[in-house]
């Protein structure tokens, strides 16, 4: 009987770096679901119920933030890990990803093989 696969909620809106993400993800046996904005995103965790989200910062709309914020303060979404994913690596983005409720804060690009250490941590806990 083969495990079912974790699945993992992929924000960004840059399609080759979600595609390529999605593909690294995805040959590491998660099942990804995407979305390229905060309101999608919003509305994809309700949905599809992920045990991980990696989120964008700079998103169209409302901001990786922002989502972050709403994510926590929704009684369904609230208990899913969190790592933010962002070109912003300035100590001030990363203090406030943290404030927000994300679990971690990683600055692109990121090695594969580091994302995919925290994923792991995070899916034990």
């Amino acid at each position: 009987m083969t495990p079912i696969a974790k699945k993992v909620l992929f924000v960004d809106d840059e399609p080759g770096y979600s595609r390529a993400m999605t593909y690294t993800l995805e040959k590491e046996g998660y099942e990804v679901v995407s979305a390229s904005n905060g309101l999608q995103a919003l509305m994809k965790a309700q949905k599809e119920n992920p045990d991980l989200i990696i989120l964008d910062v700079m998103l169209p709309g409302m901001d990786g933030f922002e989502v972050c914020s709403r994510l926590r303060n929704d009684p369904q979404t609230s208990p899913i890990p969190i790592i933010m994913l962002s070109a912003k690596g300035q100590d001030a983005d990363k203090s406030t990803g943290l404030r927000v409720g994300a679990l971690d804060y990683l600055t692109k690009p990121v090695e594969n093989t580091t994302l995919m250490e925290k994923i792991q941590v995070f899916l034990q806990q």
